[in-house]
């Protein structure tokens, strides 16, 4: 696979005349793993939505390469890349099998008949997420992890260029969760551009080569892990005390937090 980088220029996005994210800047290169982190209400989500296509921007653009994703055909725009939400579900009664099978309809339409190109992407994705086993039990059944990791089949089946994934962690064990960024890693070392919301620090400086750091709609800071995310900007941007040290396995960033940085009057009773 030889994916191309997502590039987002002077993104803004307004709802109801509330300015949701404003000029963002952005890249996620192909090959890596690119963390977007920042506290709640940082914009993470409107962020992905946009460079999903799903929403459009009030300003900017958006491109896959060369190519401005709001001018691609929607099904171009859908086999390029996905999404996989934080808390998707489906009211629909269909098997876990079913529901992965959805991420093909880009590549032939909704009522075209199964191919075997399609039931060996579907398989193998089930495969890669560990939910082989679960292929015919209901998606409804399913644990919030086990459909976090359907959800994750699903976009895996579509075979895209770029993923996004907003908290792909959600609802996952510690096993589960470490399981399912040794797989980013994998797909961005095949070649695939990787852009996750990632809530968890630790997981963020552990398994991201580049991180863009979002606060209250804008960017504050974006580049390599191990030179931006340090204990000052951690403080800045989350209002916590940490350190950051070298974990001695890997080399890469450790991100222990110490305590809340109290502001004047936090807290107090």
């Amino acid at each position: 696979m030889n994916a191309p980088a997502l590039d987002a220029r002077r993104i803004a996005r307004s709802v109801d005349g509330h300015l949701l994210i404003d000029g963002i800047d952005c890249t996620a290169p192909a090959g890596t793993v690119t963390a977007l982190i920042g506290p709640n209400g940082a914009g993470k989500s409107t962020l992905l939505h946009t460079l999903a296509g799903i929403d459009r921007p009030s300003t900017g653009t958006v491109g896959v390469g060369e190519d401005d994703i709001f001018r691609m055909p929607r099904r171009t725009r859908a086999r390029l890349l996905t999404l996989v939400e934080q808390d998707a579900g489906t009211d629909l009664e269909l098997t876990v099998d079913a529901v992965v099978s959805l991420g093909r309809i880009p590549h032939h339409g909704l009522w075209t008949a199964e191919t075997a190109r399609d039931r060996e992407a579907v398989c193998s994705a089930l495969e890669r997420v560990g939910m082989m086993e679960f292929a015919d039990r209901l998606f409804s059944s399913l644990s919030g992890g086990e459909r976090q990791r359907v959800q994750l089949a699903r976009a895996l089946a579509q075979e895209p260029a770029v993923l996004l994934l907003d908290e792909p962690t959600n609802h996952l064990d510690i096993r589960a969760q470490l399981a399912a960024l040794e797989l980013l890693e994998t797909l961005a070392n095949d070649g695939m551009t990787v852009l996750a919301a990632l809530h968890d620090l630790g997981l963020a400086a552990s398994y991201s080569e580049r991180v863009i750091v979002l606060r209250q709609g804008r960017v504050v800071a974006a580049g390599p892990t191990h030179t931006v995310l340090t204990a000052e900007l951690i403080r800045t941007v989350y209002e916590v005390e940490a350190v950051v040290l070298e974990h001695p396995l890997t080399g890469r960033p450790l991100v222990a937090v110490d305590s809340v940085r109290k502001r004047s009057g936090e807290f107090a009773r």
